[in-house]
């Protein structure tokens, strides 16, 4: 399992719709991944460093594939109407981190 996170760092006076990126960016990922691999979506709205300052990124969204194949698969299926909505909640150049999930724990 692998998973896929897109953060917007924190700058200042950069623009980011929280509202919008919650519920309609949420809906178009979900809209064109779902069918293409992606097994689960959590969007994080930070609120802060652990000492209580200001977080070094506004917000990010974390994607769970099985594998980095897959990914890759379903943003060539479905990632153009993604990429062409950024402009939509935000002016932050989206990072993304692909990383190898090893220990995953509920409880």
């Amino acid at each position: 399992m692998i998973r896929v996170t897109v953060s917007y760092a924190a700058r200042e006076g950069a623009r980011f719709d929280h509202a919008y990126y919650q519920n309609r960016h949420a809906a178009l990922i979900r809209e064109h991944l779902g069918a293409h691999g992606l097994r689960r979506l959590e969007i994080d709205q930070a609120l802060s460093d652990a000492a209580g300052n200001p977080a070094p990124v506004v917000a990010a969204a974390h994607m769970l594939f099985d594998d980095v194949a897959a990914f890759q698969a379903a943003m060539a299926a479905g990632g153009q109407p993604l990429m062409a909505d950024v402009a939509n909640y935000t002016d932050i150049e989206p990072q993304i981190l692909i990383s190898q999930v090893h220990v995953a724990f509920e409880g």
